[in-house]
């Protein structure tokens, strides 16, 4: 599939010409204590999941009462504060944020945010095969689809029973409709062997897709389903690198993982390690949930509730404020390994 015409990807241009000329001049710096700069803003648009992940959400939804999601006009407010900031780049996460029928229309109101150069979503890839070309009209630039295996019984029985040739489907859609960075997330699980392996990497031989294998974290939900399934991705640092993987230079502008490359594949492969150490000195991000908290770390347990700044753009200074005054105490490190999750009780509730 092509993209729909030379007229839609010149108006993306456009658009994006327009806005770099509103933010010509002097860069705002969203700085936490410790001095690291955060380009990155993680935006959770639902709690809502039509996939039963047996590590995240087997029973459908995360506990309590799910809160409102933020409107687009309330995305609008929020992301311009952020990108007067300095944050350029933002995801949508969720739950899954295509069961949001208005997904497209949040897209083009992130893109076109002056300040914004990137706008990017995370999906279970269910929807996106009619999805694709009208998201990358909309401007967006970069999609992750969660794969979490490529065997169709073991995708069924981690997923709840979703069908893995509609998730490819999606994957290729998304190529097809020329969204610059695809990338496929899998979380890593005991059953992960060899033969999962070589069609993952088959895969990066013929298409220009990342696949990032990401370690399984613990949750105060899944205590017991962490116990059972762990697996650390090192072992798959040590199969790379035997089958002649190179480990590439790090852009410090992306996130945490250590990305490979081989001279013989279209795609790369990604590890994500978040046990390791080191893992947080870098972290250039912040997130927001759906009800509109703001989370300074995926795992800390202080919220700061940014929606009653959100009822119309006379809050934009005191949204700014607050936020700048928060990300200050952005703690320097998860506690995952002393067995602290922040109370977090699904990574729905906030993105992953």
């Amino acid at each position: 599939m092509e993209r729909a015409s030379g007229g839609e990807a010149d108006t993306i241009e456009l658009r994006r010409a327009a806005v770099a000329r509103v933010v010509a001049g002097p860069t705002a710096v969203l700085e936490d204590g410790v001095g690291r700069r955060l380009h990155h803003l993680r935006l959770s648009v639902t709690e809502a999941c039509n996939f039963r992940c047996s590590y995240c959400l087997p029973h459908g939804r995360p506990p309590g009462p799910a809160p409102l999601p933020l409107s687009v006009g309330e995305i609008r407010r929020l992301v311009s504060a952020f990108a007067a900031l300095g944050v350029s780049h933002v995801r949508l996460t969720g739950g899954e944020p295509t069961l949001r029928q208005d997904v497209s229309e949040i897209v083009r109101a992130v893109a076109e945010t002056p300040g914004v150069r990137r706008v990017a979503i995370t999906t279970n890839g269910h929807r996106l095969a009619r999805l694709a070309p009208g998201l990358r009209q909309a401007g967006l630039e970069a999609v992750n689809v969660s794969v979490d295996s490529l065997d169709a019984a073991r995708f069924e029985q981690i997923t709840g029973g979703a069908p893995l040739s509609t998730v490819v489907a999606g994957v290729e859609a998304a190529l097809a409709a020329k969204i610059p960075t695809v990338k496929v997330n899998a979380v890593l699980l005991r059953g992960f062997d060899a033969a999962e392996l070589d069609r993952f990497l088959a895969w990066t031989r013929r298409t220009p897709v990342t696949v990032r294998f990401i370690e399984l974290m613990r949750t105060a939900g899944n205590a017991a389903f962490f116990r059972a399934h762990h697996l650390a991705v090192s072992s798959i640092a040590r199969e790379l690198e035997n089958r002649g993987w190179a480990a590439l230079p790090r852009d410090p502008t992306e996130g945490p993982a250590t990305t490979f490359g081989h001279p013989a594949h279209a795609g790369k492969v990604g590890l994500i390690a978040p046990y390791a150490a080191g893992f947080c000195g870098a972290c250039n991000r912040v997130r927001v949930s759906a009800g509109g908290n703001l989370r300074l770390c995926l795992f800390g347990g202080a919220e700061i509730p940014l929606r009653r700044h959100l009822d119309s753009d006379d809050g934009r200074d005191a949204l700014v404020r607050a936020i700048s005054a928060a990300v200050r105490a952005k703690p320097p490190s998860h506690r995952l390994r002393e067995g602290d999750s922040g109370g977090i009780a699904s990574l729905a509730v906030v993105g992953g």
